[in-house]
């Protein structure tokens, strides 16, 4: 549904309530890139500290929170693959560099007092716990943050599959995957000035217009399970706690009666 039907709808702008999901749990998704800020590669520290505060936020305000990051910044299998690579040994590399990543965004929260783990697919016991399901779980209960590092631990699987899997895995409520955009466009909004935001869509409807919301592998566990996925820009200070509460921001993609 695009901005302007939802107003025809309610009758009361943007800003109501109509489509408000109350999440108690929440699988934040974090791309590697958003770790660079205005980098191309690497770790900003600024960055993640600002990224830190709005998890801290989410936490304070009760909600559970586990989070999958990816790569980009320091290493992409598929990438790698296509510049001659095997594929299986870049997508290992990948998921080391979400480890790394993962200690940044660790180091950032204690450093904000906020009780953190990282749990990986890829056992390293020297700086994470292995990912046990019921331990990352049990963590959550203790209002801990879980970083959930490494991926699936396998080649060929992406960040957004993981993200997905261990959502359903630790029955968290949604999928906030954060974008440098404010939601789902029916075009590049960067290239199309009148490009229309959707405030919701239907899982069968943003398959048949190619939305590219996750990978399909990701999606389709999304979609069977019938978990929600609330695309968001995280660039914005506030956004990770305002999409975790439930408030009507980015666009929502769930199953509509």
């Amino acid at each position: 549904m695009t901005p302007e039907e939802h107003n025809n709808n309610c009758g009361c702008g943007c800003n109501c309530t109509l489509y408000r999901r109350e999440f108690k749990r929440v699988l934040l998704k974090l791309s590697g890139q958003s770790f660079s800020g205005s980098q191309k590669l690497g770790i900003d520290p600024e960055t993640v500290r600002s990224i830190a505060l709005g998890i801290k936020e989410t936490r304070e305000a009760g909600i559970d929170v586990a989070i999958v990051i990816g790569a980009g910044n320091i290493m992409r299998g598929e990438a790698a693959s296509e510049q001659g690579s095997d594929r299986a040994q870049a997508d290992y590399m990948g998921m080391l560099g979400t480890v790394i990543n993962s200690l940044a965004l660790q180091d950032s929260l204690e450093r904000l007092g906020v009780d953190t783990r990282v749990q990986s697919a890829i056992t390293m016991a020297a700086v994470a716990e292995p990912f046990v399901r019921r331990r990352a779980v049990r963590h959550l209960e203790k209002g801990r943050v879980v970083i959930l590092a490494a991926g699936t631990g396998n080649p060929y699987f992406t960040t957004d599959t993981a993200a997905s899997l261990r959502a359903l895995e630790i029955h968290a409520d949604a999928v906030l995957k954060a974008t440098n955009v404010d939601g789902i466009y029916d075009c590049d909004p960067n290239k199309n000035p009148n490009a229309k935001r959707y405030a919701e869509v239907d899982y069968s409807e943003a398959i048949r217009l190619n939305l590219r919301v996750m990978d399909l592998t990701a999606f389709a566990l999304c979609m069977e399970n019938n978990l929600p996925i609330v695309v968001f820009n995280v660039t914005q200070p506030g956004n990770i706690k305002r999409a975790a509460t439930g408030e009507t921001i980015g666009t929502i993609v769930h199953k509509l009666d």
